[in-house]
């Protein structure tokens, strides 16, 4: 489908990844009413797990950017499929939520998870802003170094 936000992806050569399957007894979206709630995602590639390590160890905070971002791609990915490829469906993105593998005194998890909410003002602009949590955890599946969940509003 070709609206505003595909016009802006192609124009900002911005591409998504294809949405993933799920890893476990889950489902990858689940709709209540006008929210959709997207399974937490981590840094992977068409299926291709990346940036596997922990912040403030094998990563610095710019590495866990691109991480997060790459986590966000996929949130995206997981909306457009959701909404019969029509992202302008978005209203607002209402929340993140960040997890980051992180070293013992690693302590900028905001900063690595700014990855993912910078990328949803550059696709959504002003209903890209959302609140947020960015926590640090021990491990994350198959060793990643981020993962993000959202919530988002549609119509």
């Amino acid at each position: 489908m070709s609206g505003k936000i595909e016009a802006l992806l192609r124009e900002r050569q911005i591409e998504l990844p294809q949405a993933s399957a799920p890893a476990a007894n889950y489902v990858p979206v689940v709709r209540s009413g006008s929210l959709l709630f997207v399974s937490g995602q981590v840094c992977q590639w068409n299926g291709e797990r990346r940036f596997i390590g922990k912040l403030g160890r094998e990563f610095s905070v710019e590495e866990g950017q691109q991480a997060a971002r790459l986590c966000a791609l996929n949130i995206v990915a997981h909306l457009r499929a959701a909404l019969d490829g029509d992202l302008d469906r978005v209203v607002r993105v209402v929340r993140l939520g960040g997890f980051v593998n992180s070293a013992e005194d690693f302590t900028q998890q905001p900063l690595v998870v700014n990855g993912a909410s910078d990328l949803m003002v550059e696709i959504f602009g002003d209903a890209g802003r959302h609140a947020r949590a960015a926590v640090g955890v021990n491990a994350l599946p198959g060793g990643v170094a981020v993962e993000v969940e959202a919530v988002v509003e549609v119509r």
